[in-house]
């Protein structure tokens, strides 16, 4: 069993393997004709459920073959063009190699004595997005494993930093198109049910800074503390992005801690076009991105950053056998001290190796093009009697709704939609991703693709009202 253990003696064994696996995904995405095969969870568990774990294969290219069976077979594949559902980017190959090396290396970026150049480099990354963001030189920040993470912890150091004898007095402030891990972290923290006070949104489903005003005044009013503002930069819905300068102004009136869940929208830092969208983002106290989104990286790739690095104390405890505080009197940087995780993956690797070879203009590049490409499809919507599309894209999201030229219950259209996503992906043509509206079903684009074009969005549209027509004619036959 020794000969599969990584290591000087193996590394022949080790390059065919993973040649071999290697050659395997080269091929599969090479000849993939669609985005999924339509497989269903009753048509694939049996064949993963029949697999006996302990009886090895023993031999690659069976593990391989097997593979090929219960996996890459019937992925979703985030590269196909009409890929169209969630925040789902396909990955650069920079970003790809950077996933082989720092899996076989195995780095953890913990403490230096287990990562060295690793921890540098994650640190100059931070760094380098920190002063992109604007946040100025006690700036500082760690890679996580997602937004959600991210935004667990940028509201942890806002309690902290609110200073409050009661959790029960805390309040957070974020609009009703906000992400759900907002909610999440608040119970996590172990805040009060109603301790997320949600902030409504305009037609451009953008949060209303009157609204903020007055709930941060009735906050004051009623001897609450305001613990932090959550401002969006690009709902996971919409792609709205909140009007940052104004929010920022408020919360420097009302003293309270500016987080921006720029998760989505941090691809804007690299644009070459529309990176004034993010104004304001500069004057956050705490900032989440997710390279994996919009900056075309491999899961999992995300940071927090914090304007002021002493705040990152709060995610600091010191053990004995890890990182003991003399390291700190002796600058050893344990990148541990600041995150809330202890094994850690060299993710920062994957976007090193990609800004050493494409250049934040090449990522800048591909996120304008998907931006334009929203354009692109707003303007089919709008214009096609078909659809009803809710709001133009701040960033490189679409969400609309069919609707027949005869008049129909909104029920039974809520309904035609519903069965026309499902009907979609068990096709496997496309894969497209649904939300609500107004209490009403409708259907959402989130194009991060570079390679889908205008007539993708127009083949897929036909699509949908095709079989949402299937079913509108199947309901009028049934009810006759």
């Amino acid at each position: 069993m020794r000969s599969h253990l990584l290591n000087g003696l193996t590394a022949e064994h080790y390059r065919r393997s993973v040649t071999e696996g290697v050659e395997r995904v080269a091929a599969r995405l090479a000849t993939t004709e669609k985005p999924f095969t339509g497989v269903t969870v009753d048509g694939l568990a049996p064949r993963i459920d029949g697999i006996d774990l302990d009886r090895p294969l023993g031999d690659t290219a069976a593990v391989l073959d097997e593979l090929e069976e219960v996996y890459l077979r019937d992925a979703v594949y985030f590269h196909h063009p009409r890929y169209l559902a969630h925040l789902n980017c396909p990955v650069v190959i920079p970003a790809v190699l950077g996933e082989a090396v720092l899996s076989a290396v195995n780095s953890s970026l913990d403490t230096w004595d287990q990562s060295a150049g690793g921890t540098l480099i994650e640190r100059r990354l931070v760094d380098w997005t920190a002063a992109r963001i604007g946040l100025g030189p006690r700036a500082d920040g760690v890679f996580t494993s997602g937004g959600t993470q991210s935004n667990l912890q940028a509201l942890l150091l806002a309690r902290e930093e609110a200073k409050s004898d009661s959790f029960a007095e805390l309040r957070i402030f974020a609009s009703e198109a906000s992400h759900f891990s907002v909610r999440k972290s608040a119970k996590l923290l172990g805040l009060g049910p109603d301790s997320v006070v949600t902030v409504p949104v305009d037609h451009d489903r953008r949060m209303q800074t009157v609204a903020l005003a007055h709930e941060l005044e009735r906050c004051a009013q009623d001897g609450l503390v305001p613990m932090a503002v959550v401002a969006t930069a690009g709902t996971t819905d919409f792609g709205s992005i909140d009007p940052l300068p104004e929010i920022a102004e408020l919360c420097a009136q009302f003293g309270v801690w500016m987080h921006v869940d720029a998760a989505y929208g941090c691809g804007l830092l690299a644009s070459l076009k529309h990176r004034n969208r993010i104004d304001g983002i500069e004057r956050a106290d705490s900032v989440t991105v997710d390279y994996h989104k919009s900056f075309f990286q491999p899961v999992s790739s995300s940071a927090v950053l914090v304007r002021d690095a002493a705040t990152l104390r709060h995610a600091t405890y010191h053990a004995e056998y890890l990182n003991p505080r003399r390291m700190v009197r002796e600058r050893i940087p344990n990148q541990v001290d600041k995150s809330l995780q202890t094994t850690r993956r060299f993710d920062a690797l994957k976007l090193w190796l990609t800004l050493r070879t494409m250049g934040a203009d090449g990522i800048g590049q591909l996120f304008d093009e998907v931006c334009e490409l929203a354009r692109e499809g707003w303007r089919l919507l709008a214009g096609d009697p078909r659809y009803d599309v809710v709001v133009e894209p701040a960033l490189s999201t679409l969400v609309f709704r069919y609707v027949p030229a005869a008049a129909t219950d909104p029920a039974e259209i809520d309904r035609a939609n519903l069965y026309a996503r499902k009907a979609l992906f068990a096709s496997g043509d496309a894969v497209v991703a649904g939300t609500k509206v107004g209490g009403r079903h409708y259907l959402k684009f989130t194009l991060l693709n570079p390679e889908t074009t205008a007539a993708d969005i127009a083949a897929v549209l036909d699509l949908i009202a095709g079989h949402a027509e299937q079913y509108l004619g199947e309901s009028l036959d049934r009810a006759s």
